[in-house]
């Protein structure tokens, strides 16, 4: 299980937890993100984050997995899905994050990070911010229904935001991802994500949230007619983040796809 960008595996123990009966969850923590330390040679790409999770799948000589990937988590499991067929099983994405040219405006912030200089800017005016008012922003950023993130949750986030600010490479590695993200939007040929896609062997499940900030839902559109074999979930009251929104709708999907993996269809959470 792939996380997005900023993220970490914790983003999946919701799901994993609700899977529990079906598979034996691995949720990876993309280098620099979570508890894995940055890459040596500083390589953020889509790319190297996908040979990053293609070492985590041959390190547990339990191929071919089923993949799932969360926003840019899900570019990465594309690539991988299109470069390694004989690796993935099935490939579940949750608001994946591939090229769209048109730039929402709630999105406008995390694409100026990645623009040297002006990131900068955003992060010297993000500094007086505590990790309680940054954790609040994220959620409303991500959730369909930001409410529903509070007491214990809210606390528990808010301390994971302070433990990841407090590491040196932290925001090195979320500027340099949120680059590598953009620059996979503008590649052609072979490497164009959308082509990968359409190359993608493994049924596919789809999952896109109506109320999304981030990746604009009528792009599931275009994603359920260029996975070859794919189906569509899209879930009303989420966001950005499904599988922890809404996980029994997410798990109730992916079983479905493994009992009618040649069918396509489209379910409504």
């Amino acid at each position: 299980m792939i996380h997005g960008l900023g993220g970490s595996s914790l983003n999946w123990t919701q799901l994993a937890e609700e899977l529990r009966a079906d598979v034996a969850a691995e949720l990876v923590d993309l280098p620099g993100f979570g508890r894995s330390r940055p890459p040596r040679n500083g390589d953020y790409s889509i790319s190297a984050h996908c040979r990053a999770v293609e070492g985590v799948i041959l390190s547990l000589r339990r191929g071919p997995v089923h993949l799932f990937g969360n926003s840019m988590g899900g570019a990465v499991a594309t690539r991988l899905a299109a470069r390694r067929p004989d690796l993935v099983a099935s490939l579940t994405l949750i608001s994946p994050a591939l090229p769209d040219l048109r730039v929402r405006a709630s999105v406008l912030p995390t694409v100026l990070l990645g623009v040297p200089g002006a990131g900068r800017a955003l992060l010297r005016m993000s500094r007086n911010m505590t990790p309680e008012q940054r954790t609040r922003m994220s959620i409303a950023m991500m959730y369909g229904d930001p409410t529903v993130v509070g007491g214990q949750a809210f606390t528990e986030a808010a301390a994971e935001y302070r433990r990841r600010l407090e590491l040196p490479y932290m925001m090195d590695a979320f500027t340099h991802s949120t680059r590598a993200l953009i620059g996979s939007y503008l590649e052609r040929g072979e490497h164009a994500l959308w082509r990968q896609a359409a190359e993608v062997k493994a049924p596919t499940l789809l999952v896109y949230g109506r109320r999304d900030k981030l990746v604009d839902p009528r792009m599931a559109k275009r994603a359920t007619e260029t996975f070859p074999d794919a189906r569509l979930v899209v879930v009303p009251q989420s966001g950005h983040v499904a599988m922890l929104e809404h996980p029994r709708v997410v798990a109730r999907g992916f079983r479905e796809l493994l009992d009618r993996a040649s069918v396509p269809s489209t379910v409504e959470g």
